[in-house]
């Protein structure tokens, strides 16, 4: 079957207020003023920072989830369009609005977020079952963020193999603390690929060291390829079990301005090259080069390059 699509992006869909320089280290006490440059707006959560890092990768992508009726709205589905991202499964709830989020940021690029959920969160079992003969003309799916759509996580083991079941390649993406193995592993088996931070796996499995970590989600019933991202230190990815890849980190080209959205543009990149064709270790390449043209912008996807110019900052050319 010809895929219209070479990925759909669903799930966390963002309005980002960015703020900065503001002392994240100092308690700001009530009526005290901060003084930061201008105020910056951005749009954020996985649909927007890997499905741009995507399309200006090359990759034909669509975007899918619920926003407000409200103009926030407006503004995410114009930034999408600029994008070439397409937006006609973003979808108008009647109730809830569009999620946004105020980020904090400080003078080294660390951040702290204020955010409203908002209507990505009520996205359910019924939403992409209604919708399968789109998502199977889709080469590949990226979900996230696990575990925070409530809503979804009882059927997600469910949405997921039906997604497989109509030939998609199905990638999960986690945030916050990054759950529980338990609510974890039902879904691992529907998974062709699977790349959380450090911090989330070391938080699903009790494990602290990668190679355990890995370990611990192929005992829980993982079959794809499986990776941790380890931030300044790179990556390493697992194809199949015993098998690890060092992903090395790559030499930002600029300072470091905010990290914010950093790990969903790596994967954003891995699934890119993976996409494209490329070997494992190359995609791991390609992908952190994304991550290190990310921090060096305010907001995830300012810095974020085309393929040629990535590819050449990965040495992949």
């Amino acid at each position: 079957m010809t895929k219209e699509f070479d990925i759909v992006v669903c799930g966390s869909c963002v309005v980002d207020v960015l703020v900065r320089p503001v002392p994240l280290d100092i308690r700001i006490g009530g009526g005290q003023l901060v003084r930061t440059e201008p105020l910056v707006i951005h749009t954020g959560g996985i649909v927007s920072n890997a499905g741009t890092t995507l399309a200006r990768l090359g990759m034909k992508t669509a975007a899918m989830s619920y926003l407000g009726n409200d103009e926030w709205a407006e503004l995410i589905r114009s930034r999408y369009v600029d994008e070439g991202i397409d937006t006609s499964h973003l979808m108008t709830h009647v109730s809830a609005p569009t999620s946004t989020t105020a980020v904090l940021i400080d003078a080294h690029g660390e951040r702290s977020f204020l955010h409203a959920v908002g209507a990505p969160k009520l996205l359910d079992k019924s939403f992409f079952l209604s919708r399968l003969d789109f998502l199977a003309r889709c080469q590949a799916v990226l979900l996230g963020y696990f575990p925070l759509l409530p809503n979804l996580l009882a059927d997600l083991p469910l949405v997921l193999g039906q997604l497989q079941s109509v030939g998609c390649l199905t990638a999960l993406d986690a945030a916050g603390d990054g759950g529980t193995l338990e609510g974890l592993a039902p879904c691992l088996p529907f998974l062709d690929v699977y790349v959380p931070s450090l911090k989330e796996a070391a938080n699903q499995t009790g494990e602290s060291e990668p190679k355990s970590i890995l370990s611990a989600f192929r005992s829980a019933g993982a079959k794809g390829l499986l990776g941790i991202k380890l931030g300044e230190q790179g990556a390493i990815l697992s194809p199949a079990p015993g098998e690890h890849i060092e992903v090395s980190p790559i030499v930002s080209p600029g300072p470091v301005i905010d990290t914010t959205g950093a790990g969903d543009c790596f994967l954003g990149g891995l699934l890119a090259g993976l996409l494209r064709g490329m070997n494992v270790a190359a995609a791991g390449k390609l992908a952190a080069a994304c991550g290190a043209c990310c921090v060096t912008g305010l907001g995830a996807t300012t810095a974020i390059r085309d393929f040629a110019a990535t590819a050449k900052l990965a040495g992949l050319e």
